[in-house]
């Protein structure tokens, strides 16, 4: 009887020195750690539509963990995209497609970001019209992006020439635009939101003269105005797209958020422009999350019209399909 209770004895130890412990599922996933995306914003509607998703990332509500930049020129974006310092970048919708004819395959371009949010402004009320800017100097930047391309677009479409009926002067930020209108208050500027509304506290009577969203929706065919959208870099895409499916849910949800009355306190706290002129300007700014699609067919449309009238002005050729994520 000894012997077998012995037997017995050992036979359970063996047992349960094999058994594993049932793990709690629920627990393994609240402790995995959380993939990360590396995000470049650029100072303005398009770092504004993402500061809920930056907010949550950093007290930890969000499914996937982010670091983010947020920049102060397209320039930037591009050169650490390209390095792939970058996973996801928001861009000037003309920049994309010139990477993607740089460096083909090498990003897809996944939302519509900002629509149009260009303003000519002055203390001086005597420009009205587009044809007005004739023989005026007008300051401006985004040379080599949306901007440069929808203002020349505009000034040909309204029987200007725009390398020779206007003298314009490109500076490599909008704050420097800001500057230049605060030292010389009879200038004419082009700005986007939020930063019209910057040099507006600083210069009184600078008024808002022309809305160039307005303008470009008087001309036949020309489609949405697009001014931003959202790429990923392609390597990244292969081996995380759930991680960026989820960045896709998240992001809409931030954008979203902007039409709250709680935006432009984290706008603020994230230094894209102070609270007070977030509050402001966030109605103007046009930000949006357009994607599928709709977001093909937007975004195809505007891309051609920059390319009838200038080829250079998406790289030389439009995108193909495999430029658009579906």
């Amino acid at each position: 009887m000894k012997k077998l209770s012995i037997i017995l004895l050992s036979f359970l130890l063996i047992l349960t020195g094999c058994s594993k412990p049932v793990e709690n599922t629920k627990e393994k996933e609240a402790n995995k750690e959380k993939e990360t995306i590396k995000i470049a914003a650029l100072k303005g509607p398009t770092a504004m539509g993402l500061v809920k998703l930056f907010n949550d990332s950093d007290e930890g509500k969000t499914e996937v963990k982010y670091e983010y930049k947020i920049l102060n020129s397209p320039d930037e974006a591009v050169t650490g995209l390209m390095k792939g310092e970058y996973d996801v970048c928001s861009l000037p919708s003309n920049l994309a497609a010139i990477i993607n004819n740089k460096k083909e395959d090498f990003i897809k371009v996944a939302a519509i970001n900002t629509l149009g949010v260009l303003y000519i402004a002055s203390t001086n009320d005597h420009v009205k019209t587009i044809a007005d800017l004739k023989g005026k100097t007008l300051v401006t930047s985004g040379q080599g992006a949306s901007p440069e391309f929808v203002l020349r677009h505009l000034l040909i479409e309204n029987g200007l020439d725009p390398d020779k009926d206007v003298n314009i002067q490109y500076k490599s930020e909008h704050s420097e635009v800001v500057s230049d209108i605060v030292q010389n208050k009879d200038h004419i500027v082009m700005l986007p939101q939020p930063f019209l509304t910057v040099a507006q506290k600083k210069v009184e009577g600078l008024k808002e003269l022309i809305n160039l969203t307005e303008e470009w929706d008087k001309l036949k065919d020309s489609g949405k105005l697009i001014v931003g959208v959202t790429v990923v870099r392609n390597d990244f895409l292969k081996d995380h797209e759930e991680a960026f499916k989820t960045f896709l849910k998240e992001y809409k949800e931030s954008v979203d958020f902007t039409k709250n009355d709680e935006a432009a306190k984290l706008v603020g706290k994230y230094e894209i422009v102070p609270e007070e002129i977030a509050k402001e300007a966030l109605p103007k700014c046009n930000i949006t999350f357009i994607d599928g699609q709709k977001m093909e067919d937007d975004l195809a449309n505007y891309l051609k019209v920059l390319y009838d009238q200038e080829k250079k002005s998406v790289g030389g050729k439009l995108p193909g399909e495999n430029f658009y994520y579906k």
